[in-house]
């Protein structure tokens, strides 16, 4: 069993980014064991073709199944497609849908899953995953010896890389409709549809050090200076507070977020927010306490005033990208 099935995400036609990035995962497995990537788009009509493009990141087939609009019908379409297969391994992303979608292929296969694996590799055939516990203080090497082996990636953490193939597109019929008891009505976008701070490759976050919801403006602007790829995140003390919406939590009862940047601005630091973005790429503390929690985590921190750090970081942001 030395293929690996790698599970995209299809919205609304559209392959989101951290396909490419479940899809290279899957081909440097896939090349440790000497075997071939398949990708599951399982969606409305449309997704195989829209997955096709997969093949640049190392996808050798694509199987669709179009028509599977509920989780549960998507779920039993992929536990189909793993038991017909020869996987050694099958890849999720770590992302909202993807921790919907594993977990019931999970119980459908019975079948362990590790969830917000960082880091693969293959020992002796077998697949190690490196994972964050203890809300993130450490990370455990966890070597799966079930066939398949279930994986969850976080995104914004494994590289997009290019391995060009001429991916085949086979269209799939979905599993029966299973009775449920609910039905899906449709999906509704936020108002704005901003970018989902989990999903960011930057992430201006803001804490009570902001002393009012209209000071958060600042904080927008230098998102904005910072281009299409940011997000704004928030302090639970924040969300609490109605400052601002729950999706834009960071923290251990909010979204992990792994961005290449996290700028922490006044937010001194609670264990629960550290939980939550400990492992992004680079962080960046702003903060008057010098000995507030955030800078033990920082890898650049600055002592100084909020409302006059960010205005001009935004300024020099812009005049960066401007030369």
């Amino acid at each position: 069993m030395a293929d690996v099935l790698a599970v995209a995400e299809v919205r609304d036609g559209v392959v989101q980014s951290v396909s490419r990035e479940v899809v290279s995962a899957a081909r440097g497995i896939a090349d440790s064991l000497g075997g071939a990537v398949d990708v599951a788009a399982a969606g409305g009509p449309g997704c195989g073709a829209a997955a096709s493009g997969l093949g640049r990141h190392g996808a050798d087939r694509v199987l669709a199944v179009e028509g599977a609009a509920q989780v549960d019908v998507r779920a039993t379409a992929v536990a189909e497609l793993v038991r017909a297969g020869s996987y050694g391994a099958v890849v999720f992303a770590a992302t909202g849908p993807g921790r919907d979608l594993a977990p019931r292929v999970a119980a459908k296969l019975a079948s362990p899953l590790l969830t917000d694996v960082v880091a693969l590799d293959v020992d002796g055939g077998r697949i190690v995953a490196t994972r964050p516990v203890f809300a993130g203080k450490a990370l455990a090497r966890v070597r799966a010896l079930g066939t398949p082996a279930l994986l969850s990636i976080r995104p914004n953490v494994f590289a997009v890389a290019d391995s060009p193939r001429e991916a085949q597109v086979e269209a799939v019929s979905p599993a029966a409709e299973a009775e449920t008891g609910y039905r899906v009505g449709g999906f509704e976008a936020s108002a704005g549809a901003a970018l989902d701070v989990a999903e960011a490759a930057i992430v201006v976050s803001g804490g009570r050090g902001m002393k009012d919801p209209e000071n958060w403006h600042i904080l927008e602007d230098l998102r904005d200076a910072l281009g299409d790829t940011a997000a704004l995140g928030a302090s639970r003390a924040v969300v609490d507070a109605g400052w601002r919406p729950h999706a834009e939590q960071v923290g251990q009862t909010g979204k992990t977020v792994t961005p290449k940047l996290y700028l922490a601005m006044a937010i001194s630091g609670a264990i629960q927010h550290l939980a939550g973005m400990r492992t992004s790429g680079v962080i960046v503390a702003v903060n008057r306490d010098p000995d507030a929690p955030i800078f033990g985590v920082a890898d650049y921190g600055i002592v100084g005033d909020v409302f006059e750090v960010a205005p001009a970081l935004a300024a020099a942001v812009r005049e960066l990208r401007g030369s």
